[in-house]
Formats: C-alpha cells, sequence, structure tokens
C-alpha cells in the first residue's frame, strides 16, 4: 500500500489503520484529518493534489476519497473499483486509482459521472502507479510483475492499451518513479524475487541499465537537487541507498530501519526524505541538502527563467 505523501504546501499525510493524520513540517502541529466511518475499513492510499489543497484517499472498501485539507471535510466519494484502492496519482484534474483487481480508473474530479475510463493491462493488484511530470504517460507496477506505460489520450477505438508493457521484472513492481529532469525516462524496482532496479526509456522501450540492489525495492525516488534517485528496501537489509545516475554507483546507504521500508516520500524543496516501514516508524532523512552556492545559482537560474517568461508575454 502507499500510505505517505509529502505535499507541495509541506503536510505530510500519513494512513495509520482506519485514520490520515497531516503533519504540518513548518510548525511541527499534528491533525487528524479522517477517520473511518466503518471499524473494519482501513485506508489503503494516498495521493495530494499537485496544488496540495485536496488529498486522495483510497479504502480497503474500494472507495476513492477527496478531501479538503483547508477545510478538514469531505468533498465527495468515488466509487467505482469493486476492490481495494491501493495506489493513486494525479495529473492536473484527473485522478487515477490502481486497484485490487489490476484495473485502474480514471476519474475526473470535476464533473458528476467521475469515472471516465478503465485501463486493463494487470491480472493483479496495481502496486505502483505514477504520471509522468508532463503528464503524457502513465506508468503502472503490478503484483503480476508488470510495468505498463500508459498514453494520456485514448486511441482511435475509444480504448486505453499501453504503449510499452515491461516484463522482465520477477517479483511485484511498487516502486516506479519519472526522472524529473528526462521526461521519458522511468525506474523501477521489483520485489524479493526481483530486486532489481531497471532505468526505461519509455518512448523507444529500451531497458538504460539495470542494478542488482541484493534486497526488496519497495520505493524509488528522483532527487530534484542531484543527478541521484535513493531507494527504499525491505528484505533483507531494510536500508536506503542513494544512487548515482547514469553511472549507477552506490553514493550512500541509509540505515536505521529494523523492518522493511513501505514507502518513500519527498519534501517539496527536495532536501529530505520520509520513510515508513514495517518497525512502526516514520524517518527523516537529510539526504539532498544544497551547498549554500549550488542553492543561490539554483535559484537565480529559477527568477531568470521567470523573467524571460514575463517579457515574452509582454
Amino acid at each position: 500500500l502507499n500510505l505517505i505523501d509529502w505535499s507541495s504546501q509541506n503536510f505530510l499525510a500519513v494512513a495509520l489503520d482506519n485514520s490520515v493524520y497531516l503533519w504540518n513540517h513548518v510548525s511541527g502541529e499534528i491533525i487528524q484529518l479522517l477517520q473511518m466511518e466503518q471499524p473494519d475499513v482501513y485506508v489503503s492510499s494516498l495521493s495530494w493534489i499537485k496544488e496540495g489543497n485536496y488529498l486522495a484517499v483510497g479504502t480497503s472498501s474500494a472507495e476513492v476519497q477527496l478531501w479538503d485539507i483547508h477545510q478538514q471535510k469531505r468533498l465527495r466519494n468515488m466509487t467505482s473499483h469493486c476492490a481495494r484502492v491501493g495506489s493513486l496519482s494525479w495529473n492536473s484534474y484527473i485522478l487515477s486509482s490502481g486497484a485490487r483487481t489490476g484495473h485502474i480508473h480514471h476519474h475526473d474530479v470535476r464533473v458528476a459521472e467521475h469515472h471516465v475510463a478503465t485501463l486493463t493491462g494487470h491480472t493483479q493488484e496495481v502496486c505502483g502507479l505514477k504520471w509522468s511530470l508532463d503528464g503524457r504517460y502513465l506508468a503502472s507496477g503490478g503484483n503480476d510483475n508488470l510495468v505498463n506505460v500508459w498514453p494520456c489520450t485514448q486511441g482511435s477505438g475509444g480504448d486505453f492499451a499501453p504503449v510499452q508493457t515491461f516484463t522482465q521484472h520477477q517479483g511485484a513492481v511498487k516502486a516506479v518513479a519519472w526522472c524529473p529532469w528526462q521526461m521519458n525516462v522511468l525506474a523501477t524496482g521489483g520485489g524479493t524475487s526481483d530486486r532489481h532496479i531497471r532505468i526505461w526509456n519509455v518512448c523507444s522501450g529500451a531497458c538504460l541499465s539495470t542494478v542488482d540492489a541484493h534486497s526488496q525495492v519497495c520505493s524509488i525516488l528522483w532527487s530534484t537537487n542531484y543527478k541521484e534517485f535513493i531507494s527504499g528496501h525491505g528484505f533483507a537489509q531494510n536500508q536506503l541507498v542513494i544512487w548515482k545516475y547514469p553511472t549507477m554507483t552506490k553514493v550512500a546507504e541509509l540505515q536505521g530501519h529494523t523492518a522493511r521500508i513501505l514507502n518513500l516520500t519527498m519534501s517539496p524543496d527536495g532536501t529530505t526524505v520520509a520513510s515508513a516501514a514495517a518497525d512502526e516508524t516514520l524517518r527523516l532523512w537529510r539526504c539532498f541538502e544544497m551547498d549554500p552556492i549550488k542553492k543561490k545559482e539554483k535559484e537565480k537560474a529559477n527568477s531568470a527563467k521567470t523573467s524571460i517568461i514575463h517579457q515574452s508575454i509582454r
């Protein structure tokens, strides 16, 4: 399941059994956003919309809920699945949800008839789901060891078919992550019987590199500050590993969790990674802090970009 997510407004959402808590990283305040009405229903996935004001919540009773965090109230309850919703990902106002049945549904959250498409490419639970940053592709990883890459638009027959299906993993694929500086590059990681991280070019279908991580890969995040990514692991080391890209050399191993890491998420400034593990702890790692000179250069470059845009508009 995908039970933690860090918003652009600096709130870390954490699902614990039938409740969702929000931790304000700036003030340190913790609020309970919700508790399921039925005692036997648990929260099975979380995902913040890009702007960070709405939180999507998937449940074990096959619902997808939408919460306004400023008003702390539920805006809507979307029912279209018939099994638990273990993964969620946003693309603008389209929320995609992956269920235990292997089906992925697209929901247009602006309209009453929210369920606008069904993607059928997995025979088992969809455990990893991520839209690319430019919104062109949706990557899904399944308990059936498959990785599918879907286009954002349907074909001429009105059907969605994957543009790529990768079958090389020998275990469940929960870790799927898009490279922030190369839009068509995707990283995927396999479970206990696979233990490999693979990097793909989704346009050509080529596998750009493969590395044996020697333990179950649960989650991957790309750094936005460095040409690196971090992976979270389960059996046998329960560690986090930072990798250089594209050389795939190990930069560091972060030890501390005593049971498998379930999920990773990153702070909006890209400096800090939060890990949730089966040892019932959340750990924060300052692993991508920028040195002050680099930080200044980056800020300068960003402000230059915006001024160029303003000039061209005028």
